[in-house]
């Protein structure tokens, strides 16, 4: 499959995950959300704006806020699919760290935990938005 394929399908899958949990979801879930679309939308923009040596380092300080995000979320709310987001971004962040620190080249072991990780994170999103759907679903009968 073609790499452009791939990420029109993966912004596909993205959008629509997101819609569901816009319409769909508690305000944990929105907020989730916003966060998530703005962390992807953050990082498109490093990638193609910022120089190699300067977007490890804002692609750090991007996962560090996302991570930051998901953490006062997971402790406003105390759901367990925030807790994992979380730790997710938590990978995501250790994983940008690793390879600034040890100032790597991005090869295919990088993309592909990175693409699983966020991946993870947008199916919490899912996970998340499903829960409170069938709670709101519960409480109205």
């Amino acid at each position: 499959m073609s790499p452009l394929i791939a990420a029109w399908i993966g912004w596909a899958v993205l959008v629509i995950v997101l819609a569901l949990a816009c319409w769909k979801g508690g305000r944990a879930e929105r907020y989730g959300v916003a966060i998530f679309l703005t962390g992807a939308l953050y990082t498109v923009l490093v990638h193609q704006n910022a120089s190699a040596s300067l977007g490890s380092i804002l692609l750090l300080l991007g996962e560090g806020a996302i991570g930051g995000g998901f953490l006062f979320l997971a402790l406003r709310y105390m759901s367990a699919w925030l807790g994992v987001a979380m730790l997710l971004q938590g990978i995501q962040f250790s994983l940008h760290a690793y390879y600034l620190v040890g100032g790597l080249a991005r090869d295919n072991t990088y993309a592909m935990v990175n693409n699983l990780d966020s991946i993870g994170v947008l199916l919490c999103i899912l996970v998340g938005t499903l829960l409170a759907w069938r709670r709101r679903r519960a409480s109205a009968k």
